[in-house]
């Protein structure tokens, strides 16, 4: 069963600004924290509702503590298949949300980062919608047959970047280099570094998966 509420999930990357992080959140926001990700959420004073990982990045200390105000806790092995942030995001699907925030997603390990943005395109996790702020930045997937609406300022950056093979069919509105239907290649940069005109902005595809990523000006 779907639910209308959204999970935020605390992956173990930089956070950025906690001032941006506190922003996302609504009140009525699930908070999972994957492994390390809880030390997010205690900075910011925020209890998770549940904690997801192997704990290798958390002390024995910390989990306890956390345990004892009331936080579900569900550890798996060190020697798993998934890394933890994909576990959070799994757990975020069994409890029927459809909108997922991923806050911390990104770091200085490019390995975790490139697996982090591609975490989306799962076809374990393609029933939800799966957003990674990044700071001024939103990353967003774009399936075949989608639309996404492009909330920001004139100015903001948007840069559309195909995965997996080329993206089909692609078509922007309120945007100052505008595509009506057209192909972005795969490994190519045609896309990237598009700007924001006027609200309603948009992009849509038709085939292929696509990664929007949206800079708003700081």
């Amino acid at each position: 069963m779907q639910t209308s509420r959204r999970a935020v999930i605390f992956a173990n990357g930089l956070l950025g600004s906690p001032e941006t992080a506190l922003r996302a959140i609504l009140p009525d926001d699930i908070l999972i924290a994957a492994d390390g990700g809880a030390r997010h959420c205690r900075r910011l004073g925020l209890t998770p509702h549940f904690i997801v990982g192997d704990f290798d990045s958390l002390e024995p200390g910390e989990l306890q503590a956390f345990q004892d105000t009331g936080v579900v806790i569900f550890q798996h092995p060190a020697r798993k298949d998934f890394t933890d942030l994909e576990l959070a995001l799994r757990h975020a699907r069994s409890l029927g949300v459809a909108e997922i925030l991923i806050l911390g997603g990104l770091g200085a390990r490019w390995d975790q980062t490139l697996a982090n943005l591609l975490l989306p395109a799962s076809q374990a996790l393609c029933c939800a919608r799966i957003t990674l702020v990044d700071g001024a930045q939103e990353i967003h997937l774009l399936r075949g047959g989608e639309q996404l609406e492009l909330q920001g300022d004139p100015g903001d950056i948007v840069s559309l970047i195909p995965l997996k093979g080329d993206a089909v069919g692609v078509a922007t509105g309120g945007l100052e280099y505008p595509l009506a239907g057209e192909t972005l290649f795969f490994g190519s940069t045609r896309g990237v570094s598009n700007v924001l005109l006027a609200e309603p902005a948009w992009v849509s595809l038709q085939g292929g998966l696509l990664l929007c990523v949206l800079v708003h000006k700081m």
